[in-house]
């Protein structure tokens, strides 16, 4: 029952919106059954529910418009097979929703209009499930197909679609590693080789002293 109600004050809401709204002219209301209301066989005769939504174009964030009473119910499915066998209690589906609860116990009939929101793309069945689906295979029940059109106003749209994309997950940013040298240009390889060239070196010319020393003594030797 909380659920039915707050369905109801969303549809009404949303209508009141989209009647003060500047795009109003994107969306329509179809009262269901014009002035015939929504109601079985047994109560009139005449009414011939897929005739009347034959024909129509009806849109995303368009609304119908039931005007019955408490004794007959607005039952709304995307699923055939509940459709057909007109039995909303033994759906087990998410896709069923009864926008009014019909009470056969209430001897004091009261008047009910209940409005519904267009709010799915492609086929929908509606139907009353009272009376184990008596009314519905009297007669009360049609289906039709909603287009695109101008789309859901903002005032139709769950608010979880409306609702940002999460942030990407922080991750603490990974410290630059420290490579010991360029492994292009090993500088400090090279610093160790210069390092042992040098030693050569010296000792190259420590040895190139001695022998010019040898030289010499030999030099004055000989003069005497």
């Amino acid at each position: 029952m909380e659920q039915m109600t707050g369905l109801l004050f969303l549809s009404f809401s949303s209508l009141i919106l989209l009647s003060f709204s500047g795009s109003v002219d994107a969306y329509k209301n179809y009262t269901v059954g014009d002035s015939l209301g929504w109601y079985d066989t047994t109560v009139k005769s005449n009414v011939n529910y897929q005739k009347w939504a034959d024909g129509k174009n009806f849109s995303l964030g368009d609304f119908l418009i039931f005007n019955t009473d408490n004794n007959h119910s607005v039952v709304q499915t995307y699923n055939f097979t509940t459709y057909k066998l007109c039995d909303y209690d033994n759906s087990v589906d998410n896709v069923t929703v009864e926008w009014s609860s019909a009470n056969p116990s209430n001897t004091l009939t009261q008047g009910v209009t209940v409005a519904v929101p267009l709010l799915k793309e492609g086929p929908t069945y509606f139907f009353s499930g009272d009376y184990d689906g008596e009314q519905c295979d009297n007669g009360q029940h049609f289906k039709l197909t909603v287009s695109h059109g101008k789309g859901l106003p903002d005032s139709l749209k769950d608010p979880s679609d409306q609702a940002p994309a999460p942030n990407a997950a922080d991750y603490d940013s990974t410290p630059d590693t420290t490579v010991p040298f360029d492994l292009n240009n090993p500088h400090d390889q090279d610093t160790d080789v210069k390092k042992d060239s040098g030693s050569i070196s010296l000792y190259g010319k420590f040895l190139d002293m001695k022998l010019h020393g040898i030289l010499l003594l030999l030099g004055i030797v000989y003069l005497f």
